[in-house]
């Protein structure tokens, strides 16, 4: 949990408003996305549910709102399979155990993962009023999270489950101190353990996700679903350039690993998704890394430490005297 201080040190230190939007500018990801309980696993989600957390420091005294961007199925963003008839739950969890339970920090829908108390919920299905719209939970006050000593703050449990139908929910996040707009919280950020997202069209377009490095982690495996081997996934840090994962094929998971420098730690990888030529149209994928105890890592909207840049190395050379 040491990771958490320092990121709050970081947010505040350089004075700066972190990043809620999930996904983020940073992650260049399109939308989320979560399938109804009925899809075919070729469509791209590998369980129908997905969990974000939202952190919001202890010092803010403001309230919380989180925000929905296109929360129905149906319409502009969505993937229909025939015609839309899928129902997505939205499930907001703050209090004991919200966060802090073992089952809450999985990646599968099982066991006592909708921990805590619930705060707030709603069903949609077709509904042309939040097509392409926003949809907001709230007001929270900051103290209805699961306070958590090692991050200085609150956190919020926000999942989306397809509870009936086979259609595909493209959406996306932001947590703010307006229930109106998208105003972000001074020192907040969002993360989650699993990544179920859309991919760009576009094959100039590239896609991440930024994984914590702590300072335990000396190894690293990720596994990825339904990759369509759709181009590559490429690792890059301040000290690594290009490391390529092994990726998936139609509705099978990948895993691959390789071992972390010393200079990775305290800060964030850079996942990069790079799609071939011509790309897959509409692609959908999960991905979840893993140190090596197993245990799952943290995705950061707003990468610890900011987004890495690999940093070549260039040996001066000393300049040899001119003949005479």
């Amino acid at each position: 949990m040491k990771q958490i201080f320092f990121f709050f040190i970081l947010c505040f230190a350089g004075g700066r408003l972190c990043a809620q939007a999930v996904p983020s500018e940073e992650e260049n990801i399109p939308f989320l996305v979560t399938f109804g309980n009925k899809a075919e696993l070729s469509w791209g989600d590998d369980d129908f549910s997905q969990v974000f957390f939202f952190l919001v420091p202890e010092t803010y005294n403001g309230m919380v709102f989180l925000r929905i961007f296109d929360p129905d199925v149906g319409g502009m963003h969505d993937e229909a399979n025939g015609a839309f008839d899928t129902k997505m739950q939205y499930l907001v969890y703050g209090g004991k155990e919200a966060f802090s339970h073992p089952d809450a920090q999985g990646v599968d829908p099982v066991g006592n993962y909708k921990s805590g108390n619930l705060l707030a919920s709603r069903i949609f299905d077709v509904d042309p009023r939040y097509d392409n719209n926003w949809f907001t939970f709230g007001p929270f006050n900051p103290t209805e999270g699961e306070y958590v000593a090692e991050y200085k703050g609150y956190i919020f449990k926000l999942m989306c489950n397809g509870i009936t139908g086979n259609d595909g929910n493209l959406y996306r996040y932001f947590m703010s101190l307006s229930g109106t707009e998208n105003t972000p919280i001074e020192g907040g950020n969002a993360f989650a353990y699993e990544y179920s997202f859309r991919m760009h069209n576009n094959a100039e377009q590239v896609s991440h996700i930024y994984p914590y490095i702590d300072e335990r982690c000396i190894k690293v495996r990720q596994d990825n679903f339904d990759w369509d081997d759709d181009g590559k996934i490429r690792v890059s840090s301040g000290v690594r350039r290009e490391q390529l994962c092994v990726v998936s094929g139609d509705k099978v998971w990948a895993t691959s690993e390789f071992a972390i420098m010393a200079d990775e730690k305290g800060k964030s990888l850079d996942f990069q998704f790079i799609k071939r030529k011509p790309p897959v149209q509409n692609n959908n994928v999960v991905i979840n890394v893993r140190n090596q105890y197993g245990e799952l890592m943290r995705f950061y909207s707003s990468p610890i430490g900011g987004v890495p840049k690999y940093k070549y190395s260039i040996g001066a050379r000393k300049k040899t005297d001119a003949k005479p």
